[in-house]
């Protein structure tokens, strides 16, 4: 019984002795690369040129928009003196151009989620390689994505740290 508690002693006392080293060089670091992204000056050069690019159909949606709102104003405003087969004219009309402005707004939101894939694509690879780059400067043992951690001191996040190195890539580039 002796032996066992003086073993039960010295592997206490060598795993106390080994552990705070061992845990106090352990070296972590969070990132949210979505937000690096966001936030990168690429991106916002990327999404402007996106958004111009898209301005005509916008501004057709816009004025669609307005052509119902016109119209269902005409039918509030009106609608004492029209006649019954103005009326249902008006309203298909309206229905019509509701189901133009619907398919349209879809399609202008298709074609942003696919521009913001596209950016996400080109990106992504650069996110990676900067963290990659930090790793090894900064010599870390472990990089997690913020999304996948619950609660992060911010000594720990590393995000602006990359975007700003994204930056920086980015105006070596341009």
């Amino acid at each position: 019984m002796n032996n066992v508690r003086w073993a039960s002693a010295l592997v206490f006392a060598a795993v106390v002795a080994v552990a705070p080293p061992a845990a106090g060089q352990l070296k972590v670091a969070v990132v949210d690369s979505t937000e690096a992204i966001r936030l990168s000056e690429e991106a916002k050069a990327f999404l402007a040129q996106v958004q111009a690019d898209m301005e005509p159909e916008s501004a057709d949606l816009r004025a669609l928009r307005d052509e119902i709102i016109a119209l269902e104003q005409k039918i509030t405003d009106e609608g004492d003196v029209m006649s019954d087969e103005e009326k249902r004219n008006a309203a298909k009309d309206i229905e019509n151009k509701r189901i133009d402005l619907d398919f349209g707004a879809k399609k202008l939101e298709k074609a942003l989620q696919d521009k913001q894939a596209e950016l996400l694509e080109t990106i992504s690879p650069k996110v990676r390689a900067v963290v990659n780059d930090m790793v090894e400067l900064e010599r870390f043992d472990l990089v997690f994505e913020r999304r996948n951690v619950g609660y992060v001191n911010p000594k720990h996040d590393i995000t602006a740290k990359v975007t700003e190195k994204l930056n920086e890539r980015y105006a070596e580039d341009s």
